[in-house]
C-alpha cells in the first residue's frame, strides 16, 4: 500500500492504536499552536508584553510546522507497519 492510503489505519488493532496516538498527539499541538496565539493575541494590547506576544507567536508557529511533520511520521510508521506484516507472511508462506 501507498503512504497516505487510508487502508493502512484499519489494518488490526496495532495500526488503529498508532493513528489514535498520532491523531491525540496532532490535537493537542494544534490546540497549543490555537492558544499561543491567542494569548500572544491578548497580550499586543499592551506594550510591555509586546516581547511575550512575539515569543507566542513564535512557538505557535513552530507548533503549526509540528503538524504536519506529525501526520507524515503516522503515515510512514503506518507504511513500515504494512511492510514489516507482510514479509512476516511472506516467510510464514515462503
Amino acid at each position: 500500500m501507498k503512504l497516505f492510503d487510508h487502508r493502512n489505519r484499519e489494518r488490526n488493532a496495532d495500526t488503529r492504536r498508532v493513528y489514535a496516538l498520532f491523531e491525540i498527539a496532532h490535537t493537542a499541538v494544534d490546540f497549543g499552536a490555537a492558544l499561543c496565539f491567542t494569548i500572544g493575541s491578548v497580550l499586543f494590547f499592551w506594550k510591555q508584553y509586546e516581547t511575550a506576544a512575539i515569543w507566542l507567536f513564535t512557538v505557535g508557529s513552530v507548533l503549526f510546522m509540528v503538524k504536519p511533520s506529525l501526520r507524515l511520521a503516522r503515515e510512514i510508521k503506518l507504511w513500515r507497519m504494512g511492510q514489516i506484516e507482510r514479509l512476516a507472511d511472506r516467510d510464514q508462506n515462503g
